[in-house]
């Protein structure tokens, strides 16, 4: 079967050259990300392979030890847990970690591709929401597996993908807040275009319901995961007479903008305000008070995204999506309403 495979493969370049009325050597320079073939050829020559169902047999000797992790930004510390996932499997596997920034939060620049394409890593975790589909398909002809780590919560059905619960955790935040008799709770989630963000609305919208609360459309922000968006959202809600008792901030560092407005406004956490975030990054115990907040399990995202990607070959990986759960933890930015 193997040899019929590798011969399949052979006529199937061979046709694809063919049809696409270039030289085998073009075909080649394709597969391979070079730069020196025009932009109307590498499509036609992309869209054949992909007509034909061509997929390049990975040569073990071919790849180089390597795992790429490529985000639009490295900034947070959001990512510093990504990457010290990714880094814990890489280790094991006698593996070095390839760090790139690249594109928007929804997908990477096209500049991105034929790097990659040359270096030829083991795989490639994606933090991103989507791939285009000229990408998808040009990691696929070359063998070079890949894992989106979804932080939007809505993965294309032919990628595989790991994720978490994220309006469990909006639940469970805004829960909290609640069952400590908060009436006034505020959201500051993240950008409106991410699923994540309108998912873990939608689960503070729920638990409000739940305690036969009607939320005011004043108080449900969108942010942008930053800890300055925090501070100028919280800042905004929290002057006038009728402020929130509580706020849940949809990131820990949004939550860190949220107890700097409070300081600034002359408010005290939790007295005055109680504040719950997302993600648990290892600041957030940390902060003065230290944040309750929901643990987002990153770094075992990125270590299950990393052993996805080593294991290519096992059929149930193709399209496969792992979520991960979310729980609350409690610390001591949180108090019960004691009315006014």
């Amino acid at each position: 079967m193997h040899e019929e495979d590798e011969v399949s493969g052979r006529v199937t370049l061979a046709t694809v050259a063919k049809e696409a009325g270039v030289s085998m050597p073009t075909v080649s320079k394709v597969l391979n990300g070079r730069s020196d073939v025009s932009r109307a050829t590498r499509a036609k020559v992309e869209r054949l392979l992909d007509a034909h169902g061509y997929r390049r047999r990975a040569q073990p000797s071919s790849r180089s030890p390597l795992i790429e992790i490529v985000f639009h930004e490295l900034e947070s510390i959001w990512a510093m847990e990504l990457i010290r996932g990714v880094e814990n499997v890489a280790k094991d596997n006698r593996a070095t970690v390839v760090l790139t920034e690249s594109g928007t939060r929804h997908t990477p620049a096209p500049e991105w591709l034929p790097g990659v394409l040359q270096r030829r890593p083991l795989g490639v975790v994606l933090v991103f929401s989507t791939l285009p589909e000229d990408i998808k398909r040009q990691l696929r002809a070359a063998a070079i597996p890949f894992v989106v780590i979804d932080p939007a919560g809505d993965p294309d059905p032919d990628v595989p993908s790991v994720g978490s619960a994220n309006w469990a955790g909006g639940l469970a935040a805004t829960r909290h807040l609640t069952d400590l008799g908060h009436e006034r709770v505020a959201i500051i989630t993240g950008p409106e275009d991410m699923l994540c963000s309108l998912a873990r609305l939608d689960g503070y919208r729920s638990a409000m319901a739940m305690a036969g609360l009607t939320p005011d459309p004043h108080l449900m922000r969108f942010g942008d995961f930053h800890v300055q968006s925090g501070f100028e959202h919280a800042m905004d809600l929290l002057k006038g007479p009728d402020r929130p008792t509580a706020i849940f901030a949809g990131s820990d560092l949004q939550a860190l903008g949220v107890l700097e407005a409070t300081r600034v406004t002359g408010l005290r956490v939790p007295e005055d305000l109680s504040v719950v975030g997302y993600d648990d990054v290892p600041l957030a115990q940390w902060s003065s008070p230290p944040l309750t907040t929901v643990h987002q399990p990153l770094r075992h995202m990125a270590e299950e995204a990393s052993r996805m990607l080593l294991r290519p070959d096992d059929p149930g990986t193709a399209a496969q999506r792992i979520e991960l759960a979310t729980h609350l933890v409690v610390r001591q930015s949180t108090a019960r309403y004691e009315g006014a």
